[in-house]
């Protein structure tokens, strides 16, 4: 059985600042519109970290029965690894899910914004078939599509909505700059992974592309981040706040353009974290302001 301190591992909780500053740049947007709201980004952020949680033991749980993480650097797989049984998995995957489904049915509720069920049941969807079904798209070179789309647009601009009942153009291009620092995160992760999804047959992004274009994109994926921070600061200097993120994206851009590998490529998860999280309350103050 799983100990507390391996549950906490294999929910990943370096993939966590993808969950969070969707949230503070989708808030910071609701109140540059006059509208921001506390409580509704309380729950706002409690369906993203609960859908994150929850993808990332549903991956766990499909690769782990799919025999993927069989032989997988990287954080603990609980049940690639034997610690926790498939089905105690399962649970932890769909507990999440419901306790994201429960905060966004209370969100939508108070924004009266309806249509948005659709949107999280969409979200829930994505979140079990990026390596769950019959056809997982995450095994088809599309994980960083519905990444960029439910981590990216969708997490930033439902947060401002929900708030202000409208979104702006720094809303639009800070979510399209989470949405790149998010998949970047994916990027790295599948390019450390490359050896053994390919020969797990898990067609990844980066598994099609080769490693050489994987390095590429990485380095592309931030650059656009911070391309995107100049759209959102039109007739305003303050998100350029975001623009100091740039320190921190030195190190991890320099060890993958640099060559690293397998277990090197793990600090680069978590600096590409800690990036997303920096330039996600930055862009989130300066749009706020």
């Amino acid at each position: 059985m799983a100990t507390a301190t391996q549950w906490v591992e294999g929910a990943r909780p370096r993939t966590l600042p993808a969950a969070i500053a969707p949230v503070a740049v989708g808030t910071g947007a609701a109140v540059g519109l006059g509208d921001g709201s506390a409580p509704r980004a309380l729950l706002a952020l409690v369906v993203s970290l609960a859908l994150q949680v929850g993808v990332n033991y549903a991956n766990d749980y499909s690769d782990g029965v799919r025999g993927t993480d069989a032989e997988r650097v990287g954080p603990l797989r609980l049940v690639g690894s034997g610690a926790a049984t498939p089905a105690a998995v399962r649970r932890a995957a769909a507990v999440s899910f419901v306790l994201a489904a429960t905060a966004g049915v209370t969100l939508v509720a108070l924004s009266g914004a309806w249509w948005l069920l659709a949107v999280g049941a969409a979200a829930i969807a994505a979140a079990w078939s990026y390596t769950g079904g019959r056809r997982p798209y995450g095994y088809s070179g599309l994980g960083e599509v519905f990444v960029f789309v439910f981590f990216g647009l969708v997490a930033v601009l439902g947060t401002t909505y929900t708030q202000a009942g409208r979104v702006s153009l720094g809303a639009v291009a800070g979510a399209c700059g989470v949405g790149f620092v998010a998949c970047a995160i994916l990027v790295a992760n599948n390019l450390r992974d490359v050896p053994t999804d390919t020969a797990a047959g898990k067609r990844t992004l980066a598994v099609r592309l080769g490693d050489p274009r994987t390095r590429t994109l990485y380095a592309a994926l931030v650059a656009l981040a911070f391309a995107v921070v100049l759209l959102a600061s039109r007739g305003t200097p303050w998100p350029l706040l975001a623009m100091l993120g740039l320190v921190l994206a030195v190190r991890p851009v320099g060890a993958v353009r640099s060559g690293a590998s397998g277990a090197a490529l793990v600090p680069v998860l978590r600096d590409t974290g800690r990036l997303e999280l920096v330039y996600g309350v930055l862009l989130g103050v300066g749009l706020a302001l």
